[in-house]
């Protein structure tokens, strides 16, 4: 009698152990479909971030485009307006500067606002030509009165080396440095300038006859214009 009763027993637990590790064939539909829902509702979402992510490619490209197309553009300005400055062709530069500001002439790497001389492309045709002797800032060193004609400007100032030729280029980058302040970026906070550099000509020099021509533009409907001209070279 007391084994029935355990035999009893044990096939009742049996019985109710199997039924609950099975689950209703109602109960796996709906968890089955609940799987289902989760993983469409995740593959809408995943192919909206990939809808989102490939426009914001697609802009980024686009605005990458507009750089380099723009910065191409100033460049080949750059490199024209250096080989007309070689050339002395002040007919064809005039066509280059600014048509509001005009350009401005800066014979050591500091811009002087107050002080350095301003053209306008009208101006500039001529002045190879005159012999009007203007005031264009201190020498280094001495501090005596630049007093130069246009033209004795030009070769002491502007193209005292082969620039067209230049050992370095930089794209808004300052390559020459020395003594004096380099502020640029303050003077002409809406420009980019293109640095037209030799490294130095006389080795025993270690660099310090280093030259500098750097060329300042602004963009104006889609157009860069040059205003301003700035020489460097190592000063005291």
């Amino acid at each position: 009698m007391k084994l029935k009763l355990i035999f009893v027993a044990l096939l009742i637990l049996a019985t109710t152990v199997s039924g609950c590790g099975k689950a209703t064939p109602a109960n796996g539909k709906e968890d089955l479909k609940a799987q289902l829902k989760a993983k469409e509702d995740l593959i809408i979402t995943l192919t909206a971030e990939k809808e989102s992510l490939s426009a914001q490619v697609t802009s980024l490209q686009q605005q990458l485009q507009a750089v380099q197309s723009g910065q191409s553009s100033l460049f080949s300005t750059a490199l024209t307006v250096v080989e007309l400055l070689k050339a002395k062709d002040m007919v064809a530069l005039a066509n280059h500067i600014h048509p509001v500001k005009g350009v401005r002439f800066t014979p050591y790497p500091y811009v002087d606002l107050q002080a350095d001389l301003v053209f306008t492309s009208q101006q500039i045709t001529n002045l190879l030509q005159s012999s009007q002797v203007y005031t264009w800032g201190s020498f280094d060193g001495t501090g005596d009165p630049i007093d130069l004609t246009f033209s004795d400007y030009y070769d002491r100032f502007v193209y005292d080396a082969d620039y067209a030729n230049a050992h370095l280029i930089g794209n808004n980058i300052e390559i020459g440095t020395g003594n004096a302040i380099h502020n640029i970026p303050q003077a002409y906070p809406n420009a980019t300038f293109i640095e037209f550099h030799f490294t130095g000509f006389d080795p025993q020099y270690s660099g310090m006859d280093w030259r500098s021509l750097r060329l300042v533009f602004e963009n104006q409907n889609n157009t860069w214009y040059l205003v301003g001209i700035v020489h460097g070279e190592w000063t005291i």
